[in-house]
Protein backbone atom coordinates (compact mmCIF):
# COMPACT_ATOMS: atom_id res chain seq x y z
CA UNK A 1 0.00 0.00 0.00
CA UNK A 2 2.73 2.53 0.93
CA UNK A 3 4.02 1.88 -2.37
CA UNK A 4 1.15 2.36 -4.16
CA UNK A 5 0.25 5.75 -2.16
CA UNK A 6 3.64 6.97 -3.27
CA UNK A 7 3.25 6.02 -6.72
CA UNK A 8 0.04 7.83 -6.72
CA UNK A 9 0.86 10.97 -5.50
CA UNK A 10 3.29 11.34 -8.16
CA UNK A 11 2.46 14.43 -10.59
CA UNK A 12 4.15 12.82 -13.28
CA UNK A 13 2.62 9.46 -12.96
CA UNK A 14 -1.18 10.52 -12.54
CA UNK A 15 -1.74 13.85 -15.16
CA UNK A 16 -4.43 16.24 -13.38
CA UNK A 17 -7.32 16.39 -15.89
CA UNK A 18 -8.03 20.16 -15.32
CA UNK A 19 -4.76 22.20 -14.97
CA UNK A 20 -4.67 25.60 -14.54
CA UNK A 21 -3.43 28.63 -16.13
CA UNK A 22 -0.23 29.94 -14.60
CA UNK A 23 -0.42 32.63 -12.98
CA UNK A 24 1.13 35.69 -14.65
CA UNK A 25 3.07 36.97 -11.90
CA UNK A 26 5.09 33.76 -11.97
CA UNK A 27 8.40 34.52 -13.42
CA UNK A 28 8.56 31.05 -15.09
CA UNK A 29 5.12 31.62 -16.80
CA UNK A 30 6.16 34.86 -18.73
CA UNK A 31 6.76 35.67 -22.55
CA UNK A 32 10.54 36.40 -23.39
CA UNK A 33 9.12 38.83 -26.23
CA UNK A 34 6.49 40.36 -23.96
CA UNK A 35 9.16 41.07 -21.42
CA UNK A 36 11.26 42.48 -23.89
CA UNK A 37 8.62 44.70 -25.05
CA UNK A 38 7.93 45.86 -21.61
CA UNK A 39 11.22 46.69 -20.79
CA UNK A 40 11.66 48.66 -24.26
CA UNK A 41 8.71 50.69 -23.66
CA UNK A 42 9.71 51.36 -20.04
CA UNK A 43 13.07 52.39 -21.46
CA UNK A 44 12.29 54.79 -24.09
CA UNK A 45 9.85 56.23 -21.27
CA UNK A 46 12.45 56.96 -19.32
CA UNK A 47 14.16 58.19 -21.92
CA UNK A 48 11.41 60.68 -22.96
CA UNK A 49 11.25 61.43 -19.42
CA UNK A 50 15.26 62.69 -19.35
CA UNK A 51 14.90 64.23 -22.60
CA UNK A 52 11.99 66.74 -21.75
CA UNK A 53 14.15 67.50 -18.31
CA UNK A 54 17.71 68.35 -20.03
CA UNK A 55 15.22 70.31 -22.51
CA UNK A 56 13.87 72.31 -19.44
CA UNK A 57 17.58 73.32 -18.02
CA UNK A 58 18.92 76.56 -18.50
CA UNK A 59 21.53 77.37 -20.54
CA UNK A 60 23.76 78.10 -17.30
CA UNK A 61 23.15 75.47 -15.21
CA UNK A 62 24.32 73.28 -18.23
CA UNK A 63 27.38 74.61 -18.32
CA UNK A 64 28.48 74.59 -14.41
CA UNK A 65 27.13 71.17 -14.15
CA UNK A 66 29.00 70.42 -17.28
CA UNK A 67 31.76 72.03 -15.18
CA UNK A 68 31.52 69.71 -12.63
CA UNK A 69 31.50 66.31 -14.82
CA UNK A 70 34.96 67.26 -15.94
CA UNK A 71 36.20 68.62 -12.63
CA UNK A 72 35.83 64.71 -11.03
CA UNK A 73 37.46 62.91 -14.08
CA UNK A 74 40.80 62.44 -13.11
CA UNK A 75 42.54 62.05 -16.24
CA UNK A 76 42.76 64.21 -19.62
CA UNK A 77 41.77 61.32 -21.55
CA UNK A 78 38.56 60.65 -20.05
CA UNK A 79 37.91 64.62 -19.67
CA UNK A 80 38.49 64.63 -23.49
CA UNK A 81 35.75 61.36 -24.14
CA UNK A 82 33.38 63.67 -22.10
CA UNK A 83 33.59 66.50 -23.96
CA UNK A 84 33.61 63.90 -27.58
CA UNK A 85 30.34 62.22 -26.42
CA UNK A 86 28.58 65.60 -25.61
CA UNK A 87 29.83 67.09 -28.92
CA UNK A 88 28.45 63.73 -30.22
CA UNK A 89 25.11 64.09 -28.57
CA UNK A 90 25.03 68.20 -29.51
CA UNK A 91 25.07 67.26 -32.86
CA UNK A 92 22.64 64.51 -33.08
CA UNK A 93 20.12 67.15 -31.00
CA UNK A 94 20.53 69.75 -33.70
CA UNK A 95 19.91 67.32 -36.49
CA UNK A 96 16.87 66.04 -35.02
CA UNK A 97 15.42 69.69 -34.18
CA UNK A 98 15.64 70.58 -37.52
CA UNK A 99 14.19 67.51 -39.00
CA UNK A 100 11.10 68.12 -36.87
CA UNK A 101 11.29 71.83 -37.66
CA UNK A 102 10.94 70.67 -41.59
CA UNK A 103 8.78 68.18 -41.10
CA UNK A 104 6.69 70.31 -38.87
CA UNK A 105 6.90 73.82 -41.81
CA UNK A 106 5.82 70.94 -44.47
CA UNK A 107 2.72 69.73 -42.37
CA UNK A 108 1.99 73.15 -41.37
CA UNK A 109 2.28 74.21 -45.21
CA UNK A 110 -0.56 71.53 -46.18
CA UNK A 111 -2.57 72.72 -43.30
CA UNK A 112 -2.90 76.48 -43.29
CA UNK A 113 -3.29 76.46 -47.28
CA UNK A 114 -6.83 78.06 -47.62
CA UNK A 115 -7.48 76.26 -51.05
CA UNK A 116 -8.51 72.86 -51.56
CA UNK A 117 -6.71 70.28 -53.71
CA UNK A 118 -8.54 70.90 -57.15
CA UNK A 119 -8.44 74.40 -56.71
CA UNK A 120 -4.36 74.15 -56.03
CA UNK A 121 -4.53 71.90 -58.93
CA UNK A 122 -5.88 74.84 -61.19
CA UNK A 123 -3.42 77.33 -59.79
CA UNK A 124 -0.23 75.23 -60.30
CA UNK A 125 -1.37 74.27 -63.99
CA UNK A 126 -0.81 77.99 -64.47
CA UNK A 127 2.42 77.60 -63.79
CA UNK A 128 5.55 76.74 -66.01
CA UNK A 129 7.45 73.58 -65.47
CA UNK A 130 10.52 75.15 -63.44
CA UNK A 131 7.91 77.24 -61.32
CA UNK A 132 5.98 74.32 -60.84
CA UNK A 133 8.72 71.92 -59.69
CA UNK A 134 9.91 74.44 -57.21
CA UNK A 135 6.09 74.36 -55.47
CA UNK A 136 6.24 70.67 -56.07
CA UNK A 137 9.52 70.66 -53.23
CA UNK A 138 7.78 73.18 -50.66
CA UNK A 139 5.67 70.41 -48.64
CA UNK A 140 3.82 67.02 -49.12
CA UNK A 141 0.44 68.61 -49.96
CA UNK A 142 2.01 70.24 -52.67
CA UNK A 143 3.66 66.94 -53.96
CA UNK A 144 0.82 65.53 -54.42
CA UNK A 145 -1.07 68.23 -56.31
CA UNK A 146 2.11 68.62 -59.15
CA UNK A 147 2.23 65.12 -60.05
CA UNK A 148 -1.88 65.72 -61.52
CA UNK A 149 -2.00 65.27 -65.20
CA UNK A 150 -3.45 68.79 -65.35
CA UNK A 151 -0.44 70.46 -64.30
CA UNK A 152 1.58 69.27 -67.28
CA UNK A 153 -0.45 70.39 -70.10
CA UNK A 154 2.22 72.99 -71.38
CA UNK A 155 5.91 71.49 -70.63
CA UNK A 156 8.42 73.82 -70.99
CA UNK A 157 11.85 72.34 -70.92
CA UNK A 158 14.35 74.82 -72.37
CA UNK A 159 17.12 75.83 -70.61
CA UNK A 160 20.01 78.26 -71.08
CA UNK A 161 22.66 75.58 -70.47
CA UNK A 162 21.83 71.67 -70.88
CA UNK A 163 20.41 70.54 -67.97
CA UNK A 164 17.79 68.41 -68.77
CA UNK A 165 18.13 64.56 -70.14
CA UNK A 166 15.65 62.08 -71.78
CA UNK A 167 14.50 61.01 -68.03
CA UNK A 168 13.53 64.26 -67.17
CA UNK A 169 11.50 64.56 -70.55
CA UNK A 170 9.90 61.09 -69.90
CA UNK A 171 8.80 62.27 -66.26
CA UNK A 172 7.08 64.62 -67.51
CA UNK A 173 5.42 63.15 -70.30
CA UNK A 174 4.37 60.12 -68.12
CA UNK A 175 2.99 62.62 -65.73
CA UNK A 176 1.19 64.41 -67.84
CA UNK A 177 -0.88 60.95 -69.26
CA UNK A 178 -2.98 61.66 -72.44
CA UNK A 179 -3.03 65.62 -71.91
CA UNK A 180 -0.05 66.96 -72.66
CA UNK A 181 -0.43 69.94 -75.29
CA UNK A 182 2.70 71.88 -75.46
CA UNK A 183 6.17 70.25 -75.61
CA UNK A 184 8.90 73.12 -75.77
CA UNK A 185 12.32 71.24 -75.51
CA UNK A 186 16.08 72.29 -76.34
CA UNK A 187 18.88 74.59 -75.38
CA UNK A 188 18.62 78.38 -75.84
CA UNK A 189 21.45 80.42 -74.50
CA UNK A 190 20.15 83.78 -75.23
CA UNK A 191 16.77 85.52 -75.21
CA UNK A 192 14.03 83.14 -77.38
CA UNK A 193 13.33 85.68 -79.91
CA UNK A 194 11.72 83.72 -82.46
CA UNK A 195 8.13 83.22 -80.92
CA UNK A 196 7.76 86.81 -80.37
CA UNK A 197 8.40 87.92 -84.00
CA UNK A 198 11.71 88.87 -84.57
CA UNK A 199 13.03 88.53 -87.61
CA UNK A 200 16.88 88.04 -86.77
CA UNK A 201 18.48 84.31 -87.59
CA UNK A 202 18.47 82.07 -84.41
CA UNK A 203 20.69 79.61 -84.74
CA UNK A 204 23.50 82.29 -85.18
CA UNK A 205 22.37 84.42 -82.33
CA UNK A 206 22.61 80.86 -80.31
CA UNK A 207 25.62 79.49 -81.84
CA UNK A 208 27.38 83.00 -80.76
CA UNK A 209 25.98 83.89 -77.20
CA UNK A 210 27.60 83.31 -73.95
CA UNK A 211 25.79 82.90 -70.41
CA UNK A 212 26.82 83.87 -67.25
CA UNK A 213 27.71 80.46 -66.57
CA UNK A 214 30.46 80.62 -68.94
CA UNK A 215 28.87 78.13 -71.56
CA UNK A 216 29.98 78.23 -74.64
CA UNK A 217 28.09 76.47 -77.37
CA UNK A 218 30.92 76.03 -79.77
CA UNK A 219 32.14 74.25 -76.18
CA UNK A 220 29.26 72.26 -76.43
CA UNK A 221 30.10 69.59 -78.79
CA UNK A 222 33.37 68.25 -77.14
CA UNK A 223 31.39 68.63 -73.73
CA UNK A 224 28.47 65.91 -74.79
CA UNK A 225 30.10 63.10 -73.70
CA UNK A 226 30.58 64.35 -70.10
CA UNK A 227 27.57 65.69 -69.31
CA UNK A 228 24.77 63.48 -68.09
CA UNK A 229 21.66 66.31 -69.15
CA UNK A 230 22.31 65.94 -72.54
CA UNK A 231 19.32 64.54 -75.02
CA UNK A 232 19.70 62.42 -77.27
CA UNK A 233 18.44 61.25 -80.19
CA UNK A 234 15.53 59.43 -78.65
CA UNK A 235 14.15 62.15 -75.81
CA UNK A 236 10.88 62.16 -77.94
CA UNK A 237 10.15 58.32 -77.43
CA UNK A 238 7.74 58.76 -74.97
CA UNK A 239 5.13 60.58 -77.63
CA UNK A 240 4.78 57.77 -79.27
CA UNK A 241 5.01 54.81 -76.65
CA UNK A 242 1.85 52.97 -75.17
CA UNK A 243 1.06 52.14 -78.39
CA UNK A 244 -2.15 53.31 -79.85
CA UNK A 245 -3.29 55.51 -77.18
CA UNK A 246 -0.02 57.98 -77.61
CA UNK A 247 0.68 60.74 -75.17
CA UNK A 248 1.21 62.88 -78.60
CA UNK A 249 -1.74 62.30 -79.70
CA UNK A 250 -3.25 65.49 -78.21
CA UNK A 251 -0.34 67.73 -78.41
CA UNK A 252 -0.63 70.79 -80.40
CA UNK A 253 2.51 72.52 -79.85
CA UNK A 254 5.82 71.04 -80.60
CA UNK A 255 9.26 73.50 -80.34
CA UNK A 256 12.55 71.60 -80.47
CA UNK A 257 15.81 73.75 -79.97
CA UNK A 258 19.29 72.61 -80.55
CA UNK A 259 19.24 68.85 -80.01
CA UNK A 260 21.86 68.21 -81.83
CA UNK A 261 22.01 63.92 -81.44
CA UNK A 262 18.15 64.18 -82.92
CA UNK A 263 17.88 62.95 -86.20
CA UNK A 264 15.43 62.97 -88.90
CA UNK A 265 14.54 59.36 -88.28
CA UNK A 266 13.69 60.17 -84.56
CA UNK A 267 11.87 63.18 -85.69
CA UNK A 268 9.69 61.62 -88.33
CA UNK A 269 8.75 59.06 -85.64
CA UNK A 270 7.77 61.56 -83.06
CA UNK A 271 5.86 64.19 -85.94
CA UNK A 272 3.77 60.55 -86.63
CA UNK A 273 2.56 60.08 -83.48
CA UNK A 274 1.00 63.64 -83.13
CA UNK A 275 -1.90 63.98 -85.90
CA UNK A 276 -3.06 66.67 -84.12
CA UNK A 277 -0.14 68.84 -83.86
CA UNK A 278 -0.61 72.67 -84.80
CA UNK A 279 2.36 74.66 -84.07
CA UNK A 280 5.91 73.15 -84.92
CA UNK A 281 9.03 75.24 -84.26
CA UNK A 282 12.55 73.47 -85.07
CA UNK A 283 15.88 75.73 -84.58
CA UNK A 284 19.34 74.17 -85.37
CA UNK A 285 18.66 70.43 -85.76
CA UNK A 286 20.81 68.29 -87.77
CA UNK A 287 17.87 67.10 -89.67
CA UNK A 288 16.85 66.49 -93.35
CA UNK A 289 14.43 69.42 -93.86
CA UNK A 290 13.23 67.94 -97.16
CA UNK A 291 12.13 64.50 -95.12
CA UNK A 292 11.11 66.69 -92.10
CA UNK A 293 8.91 68.85 -94.15
CA UNK A 294 7.31 65.53 -96.02
CA UNK A 295 6.38 64.23 -92.68
CA UNK A 296 4.74 67.39 -91.41
CA UNK A 297 2.25 67.01 -94.63
CA UNK A 298 2.23 63.12 -94.38
CA UNK A 299 1.50 63.13 -90.59
CA UNK A 300 0.29 66.90 -89.76
CA UNK A 301 -2.66 67.45 -91.77
CA UNK A 302 -4.02 70.24 -89.29
CA UNK A 303 -1.09 72.58 -88.97
CA UNK A 304 -1.34 75.92 -88.66
CA UNK A 305 2.10 77.45 -88.19
CA UNK A 306 5.54 76.21 -89.26
CA UNK A 307 8.97 77.91 -88.18
CA UNK A 308 11.57 75.97 -89.68
CA UNK A 309 15.03 77.46 -89.49
CA UNK A 310 17.72 75.31 -91.15
CA UNK A 311 21.16 74.91 -89.47
CA UNK A 312 22.50 75.28 -92.74
CA UNK A 313 22.34 78.82 -92.84
CA UNK A 314 21.02 80.57 -96.70
CA UNK A 315 22.62 77.56 -98.30
CA UNK A 316 20.15 74.44 -97.73
CA UNK A 317 18.65 73.49 -101.52
CA UNK A 318 17.04 70.11 -99.83
CA UNK A 319 13.56 71.84 -100.47
CA UNK A 320 12.40 70.42 -103.52
CA UNK A 321 9.18 71.59 -105.64
CA UNK A 322 6.86 67.94 -105.01
CA UNK A 323 8.03 68.62 -101.56
CA UNK A 324 6.51 71.89 -101.84
CA UNK A 325 3.62 70.77 -103.76
CA UNK A 326 2.70 68.03 -101.12
CA UNK A 327 3.05 70.53 -97.97
CA UNK A 328 0.60 72.86 -99.96
CA UNK A 329 -1.99 69.81 -100.75
CA UNK A 330 -2.05 67.92 -97.56
CA UNK A 331 -1.93 70.86 -94.95
CA UNK A 332 -4.25 73.42 -96.05
CA UNK A 333 -5.03 75.01 -92.54
CA UNK A 334 -1.59 76.71 -92.73
CA UNK A 335 -1.45 80.14 -91.85
CA UNK A 336 2.36 81.08 -90.68
CA UNK A 337 4.99 79.93 -92.60
CA UNK A 338 8.87 81.25 -92.08
CA UNK A 339 11.35 79.36 -93.38
CA UNK A 340 14.63 80.40 -92.93
CA UNK A 341 17.95 79.65 -93.88
CA UNK A 342 17.08 78.05 -96.90
CA UNK A 343 17.97 78.48 -100.62
CA UNK A 344 14.61 79.15 -101.84
CA UNK A 345 13.63 80.15 -105.33
CA UNK A 346 11.05 83.01 -105.84
CA UNK A 347 8.87 79.96 -107.91
CA UNK A 348 9.28 77.68 -104.91
CA UNK A 349 8.33 80.32 -102.98
CA UNK A 350 5.34 81.47 -105.15
CA UNK A 351 4.08 78.04 -105.04
CA UNK A 352 3.57 78.15 -101.34
CA UNK A 353 2.27 81.66 -101.58
CA UNK A 354 -0.35 80.62 -103.75
CA UNK A 355 -0.95 77.35 -102.52
CA UNK A 356 -1.64 78.26 -98.94
CA UNK A 357 -5.17 80.54 -98.94
CA UNK A 358 -5.20 81.15 -95.43
CA UNK A 359 -1.43 82.33 -95.21
CA UNK A 360 -1.22 85.71 -93.19
CA UNK A 361 2.78 85.59 -92.01
CA UNK A 362 5.13 84.67 -94.20
CA UNK A 363 8.91 85.46 -92.99
CA UNK A 364 11.64 83.83 -95.90
CA UNK A 365 14.99 85.82 -93.94
CA UNK A 366 18.04 84.49 -94.76
CA UNK A 367 16.89 82.64 -98.22
CA UNK A 368 19.61 82.87 -100.57
CA UNK A 369 18.02 82.69 -103.76
CA UNK A 370 14.76 84.99 -103.40
CA UNK A 371 15.39 87.77 -105.42
CA UNK A 372 11.31 89.19 -104.94
CA UNK A 373 9.71 88.16 -108.41
CA UNK A 374 7.59 85.75 -106.62
CA UNK A 375 5.35 88.69 -105.41
CA UNK A 376 4.01 89.32 -108.56
CA UNK A 377 0.01 89.79 -108.58
CA UNK A 378 -0.28 87.92 -105.39
CA UNK A 379 -1.95 90.75 -103.50
CA UNK A 380 -5.17 91.82 -105.67
CA UNK A 381 -8.59 91.03 -105.40
CA UNK A 382 -9.10 87.58 -103.96
CA UNK A 383 -5.64 86.45 -105.04
CA UNK A 384 -3.70 84.29 -102.71
CA UNK A 385 -1.47 87.35 -101.02
CA UNK A 386 -5.14 89.24 -100.05
CA UNK A 387 -5.04 87.85 -96.24
CA UNK A 388 -1.15 88.70 -96.03
CA UNK A 389 -0.55 91.03 -92.82
CA UNK A 390 3.54 89.98 -92.07
CA UNK A 391 5.78 89.25 -94.91
CA UNK A 392 9.48 89.27 -93.40
CA UNK A 393 12.27 89.08 -96.31
CA UNK A 394 15.69 89.94 -94.21
CA UNK A 395 18.90 89.55 -95.00
CA UNK A 396 17.89 87.71 -98.43
CA UNK A 397 21.17 88.14 -100.55
CA UNK A 398 19.49 88.28 -103.98
CA UNK A 399 16.49 90.51 -103.22
CA UNK A 400 16.42 92.95 -105.97
CA UNK A 401 15.56 96.15 -105.51
CA UNK A 402 13.26 96.91 -108.37
CA UNK A 403 11.18 94.29 -107.04
CA UNK A 404 10.69 95.61 -103.81
CA UNK A 405 9.74 99.01 -105.24
CA UNK A 406 6.97 97.01 -107.28
CA UNK A 407 5.44 95.25 -104.36
CA UNK A 408 5.49 98.85 -102.63
CA UNK A 409 3.53 100.10 -105.80
CA UNK A 410 0.94 97.58 -105.63
CA UNK A 411 0.31 97.59 -101.92
CA UNK A 412 -0.15 101.41 -103.42
CA UNK A 413 -2.45 100.52 -105.71
CA UNK A 414 -4.47 98.58 -103.12
CA UNK A 415 -3.46 95.27 -103.33
CA UNK A 416 -2.49 93.48 -99.70
CA UNK A 417 -4.80 95.79 -98.06
CA UNK A 418 -4.48 93.86 -94.71
CA UNK A 419 -0.61 93.90 -94.78
CA UNK A 420 0.36 95.85 -91.73
CA UNK A 421 4.55 95.06 -91.52
CA UNK A 422 7.20 94.47 -94.08
CA UNK A 423 11.01 94.26 -93.61
CA UNK A 424 13.15 94.27 -96.10
CA UNK A 425 16.36 95.10 -94.76
CA UNK A 426 19.70 93.38 -95.63
CA UNK A 427 23.05 93.84 -93.95
CA UNK A 428 24.25 94.08 -97.75
CA UNK A 429 22.35 96.16 -99.30
CA UNK A 430 20.10 95.45 -101.89
CA UNK A 431 20.48 94.26 -106.02
CA UNK A 432 20.84 96.92 -107.96
CA UNK A 433 18.74 96.42 -111.27
CA UNK A 434 20.95 95.10 -114.15
CA UNK A 435 24.12 94.48 -111.88
CA UNK A 436 23.73 91.60 -109.27
CA UNK A 437 27.04 92.78 -108.43
CA UNK A 438 26.16 96.34 -107.45
CA UNK A 439 24.25 97.00 -104.19
CA UNK A 440 21.62 99.51 -103.32
CA UNK A 441 22.48 100.76 -99.49
CA UNK A 442 19.75 103.49 -99.28
CA UNK A 443 15.72 103.59 -99.06
CA UNK A 444 15.51 106.20 -101.00
CA UNK A 445 13.35 103.60 -103.66
CA UNK A 446 10.28 103.97 -101.27
CA UNK A 447 7.52 106.05 -101.38
CA UNK A 448 7.77 107.99 -98.16
CA UNK A 449 5.33 110.09 -98.10
CA UNK A 450 2.68 108.46 -100.58
CA UNK A 451 2.75 105.42 -97.90
CA UNK A 452 2.21 107.47 -94.86
CA UNK A 453 -0.67 109.10 -96.27
CA UNK A 454 -2.26 106.08 -98.01
CA UNK A 455 -0.98 103.39 -95.20
CA UNK A 456 -0.84 104.64 -92.41
CA UNK A 457 -0.94 101.40 -90.53
CA UNK A 458 1.90 99.66 -92.58
CA UNK A 459 5.39 99.57 -90.29
CA UNK A 460 8.33 99.14 -92.95
CA UNK A 461 11.48 97.86 -91.79
CA UNK A 462 14.30 98.88 -93.74
CA UNK A 463 17.48 98.55 -92.43
CA UNK A 464 20.66 98.89 -94.68
CA UNK A 465 24.30 99.92 -94.06
CA UNK A 466 26.24 102.92 -94.81
CA UNK A 467 27.67 102.18 -98.25
CA UNK A 468 30.80 100.29 -98.32
CA UNK A 469 31.09 100.00 -94.20
CA UNK A 470 30.17 96.44 -94.24
CA UNK A 471 34.06 95.94 -95.77
CA UNK A 472 35.25 98.30 -93.92
CA UNK A 473 34.66 97.48 -90.79
CA UNK A 474 37.09 95.15 -88.43
CA UNK A 475 35.21 92.78 -85.74
CA UNK A 476 36.90 90.09 -83.24
CA UNK A 477 35.74 87.31 -82.15
CA UNK A 478 34.10 88.97 -78.91
CA UNK A 479 32.32 91.72 -80.83
CA UNK A 480 30.59 88.68 -83.37
CA UNK A 481 29.27 87.29 -80.00
CA UNK A 482 27.38 90.44 -78.90
CA UNK A 483 24.72 93.23 -80.33
CA UNK A 484 26.84 95.71 -81.94
CA UNK A 485 26.27 99.62 -81.66
CA UNK A 486 27.22 101.18 -85.04
CA UNK A 487 26.49 104.60 -86.04
CA UNK A 488 23.20 105.40 -87.55
CA UNK A 489 21.09 107.92 -89.05
CA UNK A 490 17.66 108.26 -89.10
CA UNK A 491 15.77 108.45 -92.54
CA UNK A 492 11.92 108.71 -91.29
CA UNK A 493 10.15 107.96 -88.15
CA UNK A 494 6.80 109.11 -87.02
CA UNK A 495 5.48 109.46 -83.65
CA UNK A 496 3.17 106.84 -83.28
CA UNK A 497 5.76 104.11 -84.81
CA UNK A 498 2.69 103.57 -87.42
CA UNK A 499 6.16 104.03 -90.28
CA UNK A 500 9.63 103.90 -90.11
CA UNK A 501 12.04 103.50 -92.30
CA UNK A 502 15.95 103.25 -90.84
CA UNK A 503 19.11 103.69 -91.80
CA UNK A 504 21.38 101.42 -89.91
CA UNK A 505 25.44 100.09 -90.27
CA UNK A 506 25.56 96.45 -89.80
CA UNK A 507 28.06 93.83 -90.24
CA UNK A 508 27.47 91.57 -93.59
CA UNK A 509 27.91 87.96 -93.25
CA UNK A 510 29.60 85.86 -95.89
CA UNK A 511 28.34 86.26 -99.47
CA UNK A 512 29.01 83.57 -101.95
CA UNK A 513 30.31 85.47 -105.34
CA UNK A 514 28.11 83.13 -107.11
CA UNK A 515 24.79 84.01 -107.43
CA UNK A 516 21.83 81.98 -106.25
CA UNK A 517 18.89 83.92 -107.62
CA UNK A 518 19.62 82.09 -111.43
CA UNK A 519 16.67 80.00 -111.49
CA UNK A 520 17.04 78.81 -115.25
CA UNK A 521 17.64 75.49 -114.51
CA UNK A 522 14.57 75.24 -112.56
CA UNK A 523 12.43 76.26 -115.91
CA UNK A 524 10.72 78.98 -113.68
CA UNK A 525 9.87 82.65 -115.66
CA UNK A 526 10.30 85.27 -113.23
CA UNK A 527 7.65 86.91 -115.60
CA UNK A 528 4.83 84.93 -115.50
CA UNK A 529 2.07 85.48 -113.28
CA UNK A 530 1.40 82.31 -112.51
CA UNK A 531 2.80 78.50 -111.89
CA UNK A 532 0.98 76.14 -114.66
CA UNK A 533 2.32 72.86 -113.62
CA UNK A 534 1.18 73.02 -109.55
CA UNK A 535 -2.15 71.97 -108.92
CA UNK A 536 -3.37 73.35 -105.52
Amino acid sequence: METLLLHRSSPAAIPNPNPKRPCCSSASGLNPSFTTSSNTSKSNIDVDVLLESFLGLSESSIDLSFDRILSFKASDSEQDDVIDRALQLGSALVEAGRRSARKRASMHNGVVWALPSDLTIKVFSLLDTQSLCYAAAACSFFQNCAVDPACYVDIDLITVVPRVNNAVVATMVQRAGKVPQSLKLGCVPGPLASSSGSSQPLVNCIRKSTDTARFSWNDKRSRQGKESSILTRSCLAPLSANGESTPGACLRRLHLYNIERLDSTSLTAALSACPSLLDLEIVGLNVESRQTLESISTFCPLIERIFFESSKTGRDDSLKLPTCNDLVNNCPHLSSLSLRGFRLHDYKARVLIKGFRKLRYIDFSTSYSITGAFLKNLGGGRASGSLLQVLILRDCMHLKEVEVARFLEAVLAGDFGHLNYLDISNREGLVSEGDRNHRCYSPSFIPVARLLDERPNLCVLAEFPLEGSFNDIEFDSGDMDSEMNLPSHLIMSTSDSSSSFMSISESSYNSDPSSGSDDSSSGYDESSDDVDHVSI
